[in-house]
């Protein structure tokens, strides 16, 4: 009963969006709108540090970091800028939307390329205020001797270190006035194009928000389903489909090299791959979200079908393969997932299980308790001949560690005919044969992998509310507080009426009321958050 009334309490918390918060650009970011704002390698943002993905941004600028967007911005202009005898580049050709002569002077040239080229680095209209900040670049330029190409490159590296282009802001127009107000439409470009491509919105999303009309949810509908169907939705996977499954840890996780020789760069690279192409096809195709325990296909290539799969497949590139063995497919039993929660020499029932739980199904897990022995600190006499799940079991012999243990554990055990690196096996590292079977509360039995899948799939709204309020959070670069929650609830019904088909799932975050409206300041009478967790 108590419980009920707990989770009833979300109920009690007024509309609200969620404090705005304006947040920087992160490392991938910055590179993509430099790509795609002049046509240079976003590898030239390379020097700025990585940044932890989340629900969440950072919006620091300290001295040390605008030192390093200094020297992004002094490589951009190598690249942009053709040496001195050489014909213009493309890019700088695009810059100089007009000369002075035939009555233009050259701060009005200077202006009038300032205006066009402000307006797409900052992804909306420029305000008075920050054209002139750029005009006085350029008159810095002209009053130190140098030419109008020169004092113009001046004005460019301005915009490259500025605020405006650095972080996602809105148009200034004075100080704004406390409470919810709708993004406008430049806000609410930059806010799905960052979300969906991780970088600045195109012509077609500017045009929309110039014209005001992408503000309607069905034209953000439509436009939601484009930018998914576009290459550079892959940043939705990188951004937050690794975190979410875990596989960004893949390239930098230790493991024994004895062990697992087979754990090459190549390899880790393929188990990455995996995941992603997964993902993408769920969303591409607009499967359900079902697919993601269900999926009877993945990808592979030569040396990932034969570890993983015992499939002949021709060559390094990935390639789509049917699942004929229904103890494999979908997340749960993907070996980038599966070597992810494992340790460097062994598996991990408990980690798995808490993974299953956590990601999966988005309950929370306790963190264990002070003090509690690991099991390499069991006597190793008495455990010599025992099988990994013995071991367990003895440790769970303990009252105060059975509690979670009696449900982490068994969906571990049911993982357990996999080992560290994803590899299928009949016994385990005694020796012994693998137990694989398990009881979930309401007597739910499986002795198989393929018996755990269904059961956890059957949980199908768990997993869609977990993985909408996740994105969500995502999206609005902060955790998700009181009314957020009633937010996802009904999401997650509006979903379900539809096959819980992913792109609706994508578009139902971006129109949700949190996506496109914001609060400035605190709601009358709301105890609302002070601080946000940094991504």
């Amino acid at each position: 009963m108590f419980s009920y009334w707990v989770a009833g309490m979300k109920f009690l918390s007024p509309k609200d969006p969620g404090q705005f918060v304006i947040r920087r650009l992160n490392k991938i970011e910055y590179g993509n709108t430099l790509r795609d704002l002049f046509d240079v390698d976003p590898r030239a943002a390379a020097i700025l540090p990585d940044e932890v993905f989340g629900a969440g941004f950072s919006n620091s600028l300290s001295p040390l970091l605008m030192e390093q967007y200094l020297l992004v911005a002094n490589h951009v202009l190598d690249q942009i800028f053709a040496k001195a005898g050489q014909p213009p580049t493309k890019a700088e050709q695009r810059i100089f939307t007009t000369k002075p002569g035939n009555g233009v002077d050259e701060r009005a040239a200077a202006q009038k390329i300032a205006n066009d080229l402000a307006r797409r680095a900052y992804r909306r209209p420029v305000s008075a205020t920050e054209l002139e900040v750029l005009l006085s670049a350029f008159d810095l330029g002209k009053k130190h001797g140098r030419d109008f190409r020169e004092s113009v490159r001046l004005m460019v590296k301005a915009v490259l270190v500025s605020p405006q282009f650095i972080f996602i802001t809105p148009v200034s127009d004075g100080e704004p006035k406390p409470g919810v107000v709708p993004l406008d439409d430049h806000q609410l470009a930059a806010r799905l194009s960052y979300f969906l491509w991780a970088t600045m919105p195109d012509g077609e999303l500017m045009k929309l928000a110039d014209e005001g009309r992408l503000r309607d949810p069905a034209v953000l509908a439509v436009q939601t389903r484009r930018l998914l169907s576009d290459p550079r939705s892959r940043a939705l996977f990188d951004g937050f489909g690794a975190q979410w499954l875990g596989v960004e840890k893949i390239a930098g996780k230790t493991f024994d090299p004895d062990k697992f020789p087979e754990r090459t760069p190549a390899l880790r690279q393929a188990m990455y791959d995996e995941a992603r192409l997964l993902f993408d096809s769920i969303v591409r195709e607009d499967r359900s979200v079902r697919t993601f325990i269900e999926a009877d296909y993945t990808f592979a290539n030569a040396k990932l079908g034969e570890i993983f799969y015992g499939m002949k497949i021709d060559g390094e590139n990935m390639q789509r393969v049917k699942l004929t063995d229904t103890n494999r497919g979908g997340i749960l039993t993907m070996p980038g997932v599966l070597a992810t929660t494992s340790f460097p020499n062994r598996t991990s029932p408990v980690n798995r299980g808490v993974w299953v739980l956590e990601h999966v199904l988005g309950e929370h897990v306790p963190p264990a308790p002070a003090n509690v022995p690991a099991l390499e600190k069991q006597n190793e006499k008495q455990v010599a001949t025992m099988t990994l799940r013995q071991r367990t079991e003895l440790h769970r012999t303990d009252p105060v560690c059975n509690n979670c243990h009696k449900i982490l554990d068994p969906i571990g055990f049911g993982l357990e005919n996999f080992d560290a690196i994803g590899r299928w096996r009949e016994k385990d590292e005694s020796g012994g044969a693998v137990d694989a079977s398990g009881e979930l509360p309401g007597q739910q039995r499986f002795s198989t992998p393929r018996e755990l899948k269904k059961i956890i799939a059957a949980r199908l709204d768990d997993l869609c509310q977990n993985l909408t309020g996740r994105m969500l959070a995502y999206g609005l670069c902060r955790q998700l507080e009181g009314y957020d929650e009633i937010v996802v609830d009904g999401l997650v019904n509006s979903i379900a009426k539809d096959g819980h088909r992913m792109q609706n799932l994508v578009v139902a975050v971006v129109t949700s009321y949190p996506f496109m409206y914001r609060r400035i300041g605190d709601l009358p009478g709301a105890d609302n958050e002070k601080n946000h967790n940094k991504k």
